[in-house]
């Protein structure tokens, strides 16, 4: 239909036009008059058909990503008197609207040294956050742990909540989260289930566009018993090598206050690699 009213519409416009343009007429008023009239035609026809392209249910291209991912992997080697081997790697990816915030990861490491296994994990999560204004938000989080090395077959880990960023432009943003949650693990071939809360908080800071600096730590206390409580840790900093490689450094820290038997209550690694944007 409005194909139509712009059909008419240009046939208006012309009609106008040649009678302005017709040497044979008779004309009793001023001689810019017509081309005036011409004009303002052209120009409506063009506001016209400038509506019409962009009517409800167009659909506008855009270059901008649903989804930001990122890819990093690590290695190193050692040969002689050590021989090891440690492999990380990991996936993460976001999208954000004015209203809502989805962030999913999975990590994992593996190492031996000497032929005998020194690492094995593998962490993955994901959150969901709806914002009700500009500061307050709720949200979801899910997330589940492997740590052969630590004796946790699994642990696995639900927790609703509300957040608040302190901070939130587009070089920093500073963000803490408290909520109950849920844990249910296997611990030393040892089932557990119990309500813990969740406090945690999310920093980071774009130092340009090309250099970034982030930190997070979350404190997960069992409610009946205070004394068994989970720390978990990050720090990193990326530079960007190109457009889409950058070069990573992380430092995560995972502290269990009451760990397997046999096993330290404390695991830190140090990790270096690449990453990819896509």
């Amino acid at each position: 239909m409005k194909k139509y009213i712009v059909l008419l519409f240009v046939l208006a416009v012309l009609t106008t036009c040649g009678r302005a343009g017709d040497t044979n007429q008779t004309v009793t008023v001023s001689t810019n008059k017509p081309a005036n009239d011409c004009n303002a035609a052209l120009a409506l026809l063009a506001a016209a058909a400038k509506a019409t392209s962009a009517a409800p249910g167009a659909v506008i291209p855009t270059n901008k990503r649903a989804w930001e991912s990122t890819v990093a992997f690590g290695l190193t080697l050692t040969s002689g008197n050590s021989e090891s081997v440690l492999a990380t790697g990991s996936f993460r990816t976001h999208r954000n609207n004015p209203t809502n915030e989805w962030t999913l990861g999975l990590e994992g490491s593996y190492g031996e040294n000497n032929a005998v296994e020194n690492n094995e994990t593998l962490h993955g999560f994901a959150q969901y956050n709806h914002l009700f204004g500009e500061r307050w938000y709720g949200y979801t989080r899910a997330d589940a742990l492997h740590d052969g090395i630590a004796d946790v077959t699994y642990r696995f880990t639900f927790s609703p909540g509300a957040g608040y960023y302190f901070v939130k432009n587009k070089q920093t943003s500073l963000a803490g989260e408290f909520g109950p949650a849920v844990l249910y693990e296997k611990l030393d071939d040892e089932y557990h289930t119990y309500p813990t809360l969740r406090l945690a908080e999310r920093f980071e800071h774009k130092m340009d566009e090309h250099t970034r600096f982030w930190q997070n730590v979350e404190f997960l206390p069992q409610v009946d018993q205070p004394d068994n409580f989970l720390v978990n840790a990050e720090v990193g900093a990326e530079a960007a090598l190109t457009k889409r490689l950058s070069l990573r450094t992380v430092v995560q820290d995972n502290y269990a206050n009451i760990p397997a038997p046999g096993r330290k209550d404390n695991d830190v690694k140090l990790i270096s690699g690449l990453a990819y944007k896509f």
